[in-house]
């Protein structure tokens, strides 16, 4: 498996296998991403991964042409 650097919001990078869950690499690196249905309905766990939102919950870390993903959590007005 390929190994993916990831940069987190608190400043930590941390290494990760291609295909680890969004939710467990989070909680490894000391980040708490909020979570509700767990199942991709409610958008509680929406990261963004180099600009792109994805729910946490429902996606696995998957390699890109960059060596680097960088995740910020993303606003909604309405939450």
């Amino acid at each position: 498996m390929l190994d993916i650097e990831i940069e987190w919001p608190n400043g930590k990078s941390s290494m990760v296998s291609e295909g680890s869950d969004w939710l467990i690499s989070a909680n490894q690196a000391g980040i708490n991403i909020p979570t509700g249905c767990l199942k991709g309905s409610c958008g509680a766990c929406e990261i963004e991964v180099n600009g792109k939102v994805i729910r946490a919950c429902i996606n696995s870390v998957e390699s890109t042409d960059s060596t680097t993903l960088k995740v910020e959590f993303s606003t909604d007005p309405f939450w």
